[in-house]
Parts: C-alpha cells; sequence; structure tokens
C-alpha cells in the first residue's frame, strides 16, 4: 500500500509538470499561459500543506 505523503508528492510533481510546460508557453508570450501557471502553483501550494499535515497526522499516531 502506497503511502499518502507519497500520493500527495506525485501529484504535486504532476502539477509542477504541467506548470513547466505552460511556463514556456508564457515565455513565448502566451498570457492565458501565465494564468493557468498561477492557477498549477496554488494547487501546489495547496498539497504542500496537505503533505506537511498528513506528516504531522503520521507521527502523532505513531506516538500515541
Amino acid at each position: 500500500m502506497e503511502n499518502n505523503v507519497i500520493k500527495l508528492m506525485k501529484e504535486m510533481e504532476n502539477e509542477f509538470l504541467a506548470a513547466c510546460h505552460d511556463a514556456d508557453k508564457f515565455a513565448d508570450g502566451n498570457s492565458s499561459a501565465g494564468t493557468r501557471v498561477r492557477k498549477y502553483m496554488q494547487a501546489i501550494k495547496n498539497l504542500a500543506q496537505a503533505v506537511r499535515k498528513e506528516i504531522q497526522n503520521q507521527k502523532n499516531s505513531v506516538l500515541v
């Protein structure tokens, strides 16, 4: 069984790769791609927070 932290990290990786693709488009002058990059970055931020919470939950469950 795959750990939830690993699942979240893989999801972050997918979001980041998509953001990189659109960042290239933005660099070439496509302003709509910039909006998508910002959307991806917000999703990555939320996933990072979820990773932090999951790690803390796992640490707390071991201590109990």
